[in-house]
């Protein structure tokens, strides 16, 4: 009965089409508008489920629910969508995570009209990303994520809001101009009609060295989105002047798309230049856990030490797409997810935490435990899961990816001790500048002392919020083949090609 629904499609136009519908809805308040874009982000996530279970078939390596017409004849661009086992678990993250994340924003009173129309542009354009087949469709969803960022920013961010945002733009166009300019190249080259189709470039031959420009190209473009040090700069200013909903999008989704195209393109299509390339990739990734703990620890700030938390374990990524190994490679995209839940509910707290106290500041807190113990234990609870404890998502997605290093035939030994070491330094600072923050936070009386007023500890709303959270972190800790088998097949595919070349 619904075989022949266009469902990619589908799900990539229902947010955008009823962002539409906001400026129209009743002026009388906010609260039509909120639950209007709550129905629509459960709507979409219902169906976004559906398609994964009903519809979606894990045992293929191909592009499943195809959808493809002709947009602009005069350069073969084509609207063309698929999903495979790599998109999948990242269409699924992105629905659960804006669900919740529009849930979040729901204390927002000042021009909700415009935060929801914004908020329902991002999820469309992240969806689209992440089911495109089309090159140049891709940088088109890319590029559609920087205005409504720039905007939640600059109209719902702190003090430094309008530098942080423009900051945020500067980066994030100048890497777009590498993508736009490499995707170009990838193209055109060799072909008197480009071809945009993923699929199409996946069987075409490019000389060593345009191939490693192109590969370079690219990677300039993720390196800002992961980030990777040091085009990371942008991430604590942004993090820590931007409202908290817009943080777990933030952490939560828009994070995660360079590590997926890093797979998607440079990965599959590139495999010359990213065979010759992945020791500097692994090599970076190992400096990058430990340069990134190591300022953490020095933050005063709770939302920027998060922050320089995600740069460190996004670090674990580069590591895993850098391996050459199944383990490794799994564990990348599993610390996608996993990271994806556990950053966007500690920002979320981190956020909690400022509409109780009105700072960010560790020096300024202290002894919140004793006037909202819920808020304590939720907070340990993530911190925990952040921090790599077993039985929670973040250990498995670690030790697939330290698995996939020293199981990898592609590097010496040295190449794999060193990145292991360096791995594991900063796996052991992990805790401490976590712990020392809710040492900060909780423990001790200055800020329970200095405070006159009772602060409220977290309501039904905020708990769901987190029990949400929680319960996947919880359930792929303990049983990680919940969401292994979605792409198993495919990383085996995506790997075929780099047999001949291992050493």
């Amino acid at each position: 009965m619904f075989n022949n629904v266009p469902w990619l499609t589908v799900i990539v136009f229902l947010p955008l089409f009823a962002s539409l519908v906001i400026p129209i809805l009743p002026r009388s308040g906010s609260r039509v508008i909120r639950w209007y874009t709550l129905g629509i982000c459960l709507l979409e996530f219902l169906l976004i489920t559906y398609i994964s279970y009903c519809q979606f078939q894990f045992d293929s390596q191909s592009f499943q629910l195809l959808d493809s017409f002709n947009w602009v004849n005069a350069i073969n661009f084509h609207w063309s969508l698929g999903i495979d086992g790599l998109s999948m678990s990242l269409v699924i993250l992105t629905g659960f995570v804006t669900t919740l994340a529009t849930l979040a924003g729901w204390p927002i009173t000042r021009n909700t009209r415009l935060f929801y129309f914004l908020m329902l542009i991002m999820y469309g354009g992240q969806i689209g990303l992440f089911v495109s087949r089309d090159i140049l469709l891709f940088f088109f969803m890319w590029e559609l994520e920087l205005i409504p960022v720039y905007l939640l920013l600059c109209l719902w961010g702190g003090k430094r809001r309008l530098y942080s945002a423009t900051k945020f733009v500067l980066y994030t166009a100048g890497g777009s101009v590498f993508l736009l300019l490499a995707a170009l190249v990838l193209s055109f080259y060799g072909n008197d009609i480009p071809s945009f189709d993923i699929q199409e470039l996946m069987h075409k031959a490019y000389p060593l060295s345009l191939e490693i420009l192109i590969y370079v190209g690219f990677l300039i473009a993720y390196a800002v989105k992961l980030p990777i040090v040091p085009f990371h700069t942008w991430l604590p200013d942004t993090h820590g002047e931007a409202h908290y909903s817009t943080c777990m999008l933030l952490a939560g989704v828009l994070l995660k798309m360079g590590g997926y195209g890093l797979i998607r393109i440079n990965l599959e299509l590139l495999t010359n230049a990213h065979s010759l390339l992945g020791s500097w990739i692994i090599l970076f990734g190992a400096i990058q856990i430990l340069y990134a703990s190591l300022i953490s620890m020095t933050q005063r700030n709770l939302k920027r030490r998060i922050a320089y938390s995600s740069i460190s374990h996004m670090g674990f990524v580069i590591i895993g797409i850098g391996s050459f190994a199944d383990a490794g490679i799994n564990g990348a995209i599993l610390q996608m997810i996993s990271h994806g839940l556990i950053g966007a509910a500690l920002f979320f707290l981190a956020g909690i935490c400022y509409d109780r106290t009105r700072t960010f500041f560790l020096d300024q807190l202290g002894g919140i435990a004793i006037t909202m113990p819920k808020l304590f234990t939720m907070f340990s609870i993530f911190s925990f899961a952040s921090l790599a404890l077993p039985g929670m998502s973040g250990f498995v997605s670690e030790l697939l990816v330290f698995l996939g290093v020293v199981t990898s035939q592609k590097y010496p030994f040295a190449l794999k001790l060193t990145v292991t070491v360096f791995g594991g330094i900063g796996t052991v600072l992990t805790p401490i500048y976590l712990l020392s923050m809710l040492r900060q936070l909780f423990y001790g009386y200055r800020f329970f002392e200095k405070s006159n007023r009772y602060s409220m500890d977290l309501g039904p709303r905020e708990l769901f919020i987190l029990i949400c959270f929680f319960l996947p972190i919880l359930g792929i800790g303990l049983y990680p083949n919940l969401i292994l088998p979605i792409r198993s097949t495919k990383i085996s595919g995506l790997l075929l090609p780099y047999q001949d070349i291992t050493q």
